[in-house]
C-alpha cells in the first residue's frame, strides 16, 4: 500500500489538468503574441484561464501576473516593490519563520542597503498585531508575511495585520505568501486589503513550473525580466500557455470544491491527531490552545521523541509512506528548522519532527496504515538510537 502524505511539498496534478495540458501542447500550440488564428486561440485560452483564477479571488483579470511558481512570485513581489519604492524608505518587516523563497530575497535586499526586521511569533505560530505596530516606522515601505505556515500549518490573522499597517500608513504595501493557503481557504485580496499575493500551481493539483502573483491596481513594482513586454511589461517572455491553462483549470476545480475538500481534510487531520497521540513519545506541534479549525486543514507537524527525523522518514519510505522532515524547499539549507525554533519546540525534538500533509486523495485507510507502521518502527528505532 502507498500513502503519499507530502502534499504540502507538491500535489499530484488532477487527471483533467494533465489531459488539458497535453491537448493544448499538441493542438493549441500558437504563440499568444502572434496575430494569426493559432496565436489568437492561444491568447483566448490564456484569457479564459485568467478569468477562472480571477473569479476565485473576486478580482480583475489585469491583477494576475503569471510566473514560474511560488518562488518567482515571492521574488518578483519583494524585489520589484523594494526597488520601485526605495526613495520612500528602505525598511521591510517580515516574520522569523518565512519560507526560504521570502527569506532569501530579503537577505539579498539587505545586501543592497535595505533594512529588514524579523518579528517573532508565538507558540501557535501567530504574529502579534501589537509587535507589528511597534515595528512600523516612517521608513517602512513593505510588510511581508505568509498566510499559512508551510511546516506546522499555523494560520496568521492577515486581516488584523493588514489593518494595523494601513492604519499606520496606507502607503505601506502588504505582501502575502499564500502558497499554502490558496485552494485551502477562501481568499479575497481586495476585501483583506492585500496589495500583493503569491500562489503556486503545483500546490493545488496544477502543473509544476506555474504560479501567479496577484498585484493590486496602482502598485508600483519594477519588473526584473525584460524583453517583448508580455503581461503589460511586468514579466516579458512567451507565456507558458499549456501550464497557464492547466493552472486555470486547477484553480477552478479547487474553488468549486473548496468547502467539501476543507471538511474532508479537517476530518483526516483530526483522525490522524487522535491516532498519533495514542503513540508513546509523540507530540503534535502548533496546536497549543487552538481548535483544529484554527489551523490549516492539510498540514500536521509531529515530533517523535528519541528518533531522528531523517531516519524515520527513510524507514517510512521503505514502507511506501512519503512524508517530509520540513519544507521541501529547505533541502538546500540543511540544519534545524527555523519554524520549529520560532514556535518553541523542545530542543531535543527539533531533529525528531516530521510533517504530514494531506489532499483530497488521502483517506483513513492510509492513515491507519501509517499508524500501524509507526507502531512497529518507533520502538525498534529508539532501541537502535540508544545503542
Amino acid at each position: 500500500m502507498e500513502a503519499y502524505l507530502d502534499n504540502a511539498a507538491t500535489t499530484r496534478a488532477y487527471k483533467e489538468v494533465c489531459d488539458l495540458v497535453a491537448k493544448v501542447m499538441y493542438e493549441d500550440y500558437g504563440n499568444p503574441s502572434s496575430r494569426h488564428m493559432k496565436g489568437v486561440e492561444a491568447e483566448r485560452l490564456v484569457r479564459q484561464a485568467t478569468d477562472q483564477i480571477a473569479k476565485s479571488l473576486k478580482c480583475d483579470r489585469k491583477n494576475i501576473i503569471y510566473t514560474s511558481g511560488g518562488t518567482e512570485s515571492n521574488n518578483a513581489a519583494l524585489i520589484g516593490v523594494a526597488l520601485a519604492n526605495k526613495r520612500k524608505g528602505k525598511k521591510i518587516i517580515t516574520t522569523c519563520f518565512e519560507h526560504p523563497s521570502v527569506h532569501e530575497p530579503l537577505i539579498y535586499l539587505e545586501s543592497q542597503g535595505f533594512e529588514v526586521e524579523y518579528l517573532p511569533v508565538d507558540a501557535r505560530g501567530h504574529l502579534s498585531p501589537d509587535s507589528l505596530r511597534q515595528a512600523l516606522t516612517e521608513d517602512t515601505i513593505l510588510v511581508s508575511t505568509m498566510m499559512v505556515n508551510n511546516e506546522v500549518g499555523a494560520i496568521l490573522d492577515i486581516a488584523s495585520l493588514v489593518q494595523v499597517v494601513k492604519d499606520f500608513d496606507p502607503d505601506i504595501l502588504f505582501h502575502v505568501d499564500a502558497i499554502q493557503a490558496y485552494g485551502k481557504m477562501k481568499i479575497l485580496p481586495k476585501k483583506l486589503g492585500i496589495d500583493l499575493m503569491s500562489v503556486s500551481g503545483h500546490k493545488i493539483h496544477g502543473p509544476k513550473g506555474t504560479g501567479f502573483l496577484y498585484k493590486k491596481d496602482g502598485i508600483k513594482m519594477h519588473p526584473y525580466i525584460h524583453g517583448g513586454g508580455q503581461q503589460a511589461g511586468m514579466r516579458s517572455g512567451t507565456e507558458n500557455v499549456p501550464g497557464i491553462v492547466g493552472l486555470g483549470l486547477a484553480a477552478r476545480m479547487m474553488d468549486e470544491s473548496l468547502e467539501e475538500r476543507r471538511a474532508k481534510l479537517y476530518d483526516i487531520k483530526k483522525y490522524m491527531i487522535e491516532k498519533l497521540t495514542t503513540l508513546e513519545g509523540v507530540t503534535v506541534n502548533g496546536l497549543e490552545g487552538l481548535d483544529i479549525q484554527e489551523t490549516a486543514p492539510h498540514i500536521l507537524s509531529a515530533s517523535f521523541q528519541g528518533v531522528r527525523a531523517e531516519v524515520l522518514l527513510h524507514a517510512l519510505e521503505e514502507k511506501e509512506i512519503y512524508v517530509s522532515s520540513g519544507s521541501a524547499c529547505s533541502s538546500n539549507h540543511p540544519g534545524i528548522s527555523g519554524t520549529l525554533v520560532a514556535i518553541g519546540v523542545d530542543r531535543e525534538l527539533l531533529d525528531s519532527t516530521l510533517r504530514f500533509s494531506f489532499s483530497q486523495e488521502t483517506d483513513r485507510e492510509q492513515i491507519d496504515y501509517v499508524i500501524e507502521e509507526l507502531e512497529a518502527l518507533l520502538p525498534m528505532l529508539r532501541r537502535f538510537t540508544r545503542r
